[in-house]
């Protein structure tokens, strides 16, 4: 559940809803490519070098790598939250006034409020924050979900008539060049994330049986998280009025209003909040976590971000993280639309995140020839076709991700490849370099080396 809670959640339904029918084909794609492969080469590495995307990279490429690899996991999230946050207000909206679901001010105040509040939580331990993270899954995204989908077939049933068309002649999107399907990029995001968990492995009873299996039931449950909600968003909503952060509740304000529940709508808007706050929640740890990790191990980090409270929570790591989420949400009160900052700093997160998903791919080959014989609870099958499949699709969903989206209206190129590449390379590539050339200064003779035990 709390791999489901970090990877589906509704939010991410509505930026592929705009393609239809075609969204199913949009989710299969990538679930083929790029998610059955980071699941099972994750659970392969996972029962064989705990730890988590640190030491895998370090054993398969080199510690360096292993730096960037579990930089990129972290900080990835300094673009997610932003992104996740600004669904949930949009959401919120619909419990206050519908109008400030487009109000970039009071976007801004509620991510900051909330991303605040998740760290308060965080800090209190990872056992509430997985109890928080399994029953807000199951409150803000299972159920809701299920209603959604539920609601919009007997929609249909009745004779209305869908706002996409649902014949096999749109089971495949229009191709007007790249930027008519950048938004599949998005797909491959809300996938990102199988692997958090696997910073808790060690603290499993037989990591090597129940690892895989907690992946290969999260995926089930999240593929089907994924397409029939989104279906239902395009049955009721026409795309070209379909908003990438509060889709979601206008098909359920649609709906609810078709059937004569409308009371019901503040109702939904608060779950649905709910469940993307357990997605945070869940997140908030475990690639924080693993940084704290290798910072005290390897000497990374200065010691004043290796100090943990009294739960053992990296709580200046966190704070660090929320100051840099502050400044970023602090932008949506002056880009133009919600939805076009959106999905700028999800496009972003999905660019820094993907660096760290070829590193893994190339590392498990690597382990594999070069430790045939290590210990592992779960072995791969045709592990060499399924990293070659994963790092080609996520080599291509990187390079697509820097061509303007075409849903999103005239924007330049240039210009948006150069915002992308400038977020990627100063939140993304510039501090791990920066970390290890200091630790690389610190341990040369003379300099005085950091403790591990700081």
């Amino acid at each position: 559940m709390m791999t489901v809670g970090s990877v589906g959640y509704l939010g991410s339904a509505p930026a592929t809803s705009v393609f239809g029918l075609a969204s199913v084909s949009l989710y299969v794609l990538p679930a083929l490519v790029f998610l059955v492969p980071v699941s099972l080469v994750a659970a392969e590495l996972a029962s064989g070098w705990q730890g988590g995307v640190y030491n895998w990279v370090s054993e398969g490429i080199s510690p360096s790598m292993g730096l960037l690899a579990v930089w990129c996991e972290f900080s990835q999230t300094i673009f997610y939250y932003p992104a996740l946050l600004a669904y949930v207000g949009s959401t919120l909206a619909y419990v206050i006034d519908q109008r400030l679901a487009s109000n970039g001010v009071y976007t801004a105040a509620i991510i900051i409020v909330l991303f605040w509040s998740g760290v308060l939580v965080s800090a209190r331990g990872t056992s509430l924050a997985a109890r928080l993270a399994s029953r807000g899954t199951l409150i803000g995204t299972l159920i809701p979900g299920a209603i959604i989908v539920i609601l919009g077939v007997i929609y249909l049933i009745q004779g209305n008539v869908s706002a996409a068309p649902m014949n096999v002649h749109h089971a495949l999107p229009p191709w007007h060049g790249f930027a008519s399907i950048v938004l599949v990029v998005n797909s491959f995001f809300t996938y990102a994330g199988v692997e958090v968990t696997a910073v808790h492995v060690d603290e499993l009873h037989n990591p090597g049986r129940d690892y895989p299996r907690a992946i290969f039931v999260a995926m089930a449950l999240v593929l089907a998280i994924f397409i029939f909600p989104t279906l239902a968003i395009a049955w009721v909503i026409p795309s070209s009025h379909i908003s990438l952060t509060a889709g979601v509740m206008q098909a359920f304000n649609s709906l609810f209003a078709h059937f004569g529940v409308s009371f019901a709508v503040p109702i939904i808007a608060i779950a649905l909040a709910v469940g993307a706050l357990a997605g945070m929640i869940a997140w908030l740890d475990g690639p924080s976590e693993g940084l704290l990790r290798i910072g005290r191990e390897q000497g990374y980090l200065p010691a004043y971000f290796q100090k943990v409270n009294h739960e053992g929570i990296e709580v200046h790591i966190l704070g660090a993280q929320g100051v840099a989420v502050t400044v970023i949400a602090l932008l949506y009160a002056v880009i133009p639309t919600i939805s076009r900052a959106y999905w700028i700093f999800t496009a972003m997160a999905t660019q820094v995140y993907l660096i760290m998903y070829v590193l893994m791919f190339i590392s498990a080959r690597r382990l594999r020839r070069r430790q045939p014989d290590h210990p592992r609870g779960y072995r791969a099958r045709n592990l060499g076709l399924l990293c070659l499949v994963g790092g080609v699709s996520s080599v291509t969903a990187f390079a697509i991700g820097f061509v303007p989206p075409s849903q999103l209206g005239h924007q330049s190129p240039l210009l948006y490849a150069a915002l992308i590449l400038a977020g990627l390379l100063v939140i993304g590539l510039l501090p791990p370099l920066l970390m290890d050339r200091l630790r690389k200064r610190q341990s040369q003779p003379g300099a005085e080396s950091p403790s591990p035990s700081c």
